[in-house]
């Protein structure tokens, strides 16, 4: 059953009605708070079908405000490459060493971040990074031979999106206690990097629905017209 405070936050939401994204955030800020600092997540579902190859959703944007959240970053690297990590502020930083303890099941990071040679080893763990969305990526930024401008921008708020099987995509963009500005400028710094990562195969609307909640709180619907292109 949904708690009393939910309820209470819920009575103030027009379902029917996709609000602009400042009127969002506003509304957001209204809700009874929790008694933790609640991360403020934005849900996209698009109209594609990931089991198609050339209609995948991948990329990374960076929030100008960041995330709020300490990224521990993980560095598969040697010599100068894993000094320079070091030095930007990733927590873990090695290679064989590294290697091994996540083929033993290790994956207290949230981040891994490798080299271009690093990745001939760090492909087998595939089966351990793949499933939790941790494998380094040229994609994403997180296999470079510059470890450490990759550690500073994921330090400093760059997060990556994905879309799922299901044609869904969820992005934290800040925590509730930034400000309104600041939230709602990350959350367009993520809808515009989404629109502009639309595949050339996909026909009609591009994003169907965009959501904005906090961990505990309901969602409240997104009006994003403005970045629909067909």
């Amino acid at each position: 059953m949904p708690s009393k405070r939910y309820k209470k936050a819920l009575e103030l939401v027009d379902s029917s009605k996709h609000y602009p994204i400042t009127d969002a955030v506003a509304l957001l800020g209204k809700f009874p708070k929790t008694k933790f600092n609640e991360t403020v997540d934005l849900a996209f579902r698009l109209g594609v079908d990931p089991k198609h190859s050339d209609q995948m959703v991948r990329g990374t944007v960076p929030l100008p405000h960041g995330s709020g959240k300490n990224v521990r970053v993980l560095v598969f690297a040697k010599a100068a490459a894993a000094d320079a990590a070091t030095a930007a502020g990733a927590e873990f930083v090695g290679f064989e060493d590294m290697i091994k303890k996540c083929a033993d099941g290790w994956t207290d990071f949230d981040i891994a971040i490798a080299t271009p040679d690093a990745m001939v080893e760090v492909r087998k763990l595939g089966k351990v990074l793949g499933p939790r969305g941790l494998m380094p990526n040229p994609k994403t930024g997180t296999v470079t031979e510059d470890t450490a401008k990759a550690v500073r921008e994921v330090k400093a708020g760059r997060v990556e999106f994905k879309v799922d099987k299901a044609g869904n995509i969820h992005v934290p963009v800040g925590k509730v206690s930034f400000t309104p500005v600041q939230i709602e400028e990350n959350a367009l710094a993520v809808i515009e990097a989404i629109a502009k990562a639309r595949p050339s195969s996909v026909k009609g609307v591009f994003i169907r629905n965009c959501a904005i909640s906090a961990t505990m709180s309901p969602a409240v619907r997104v009006d994003t017209r403005a970045y629909q292109t067909t």
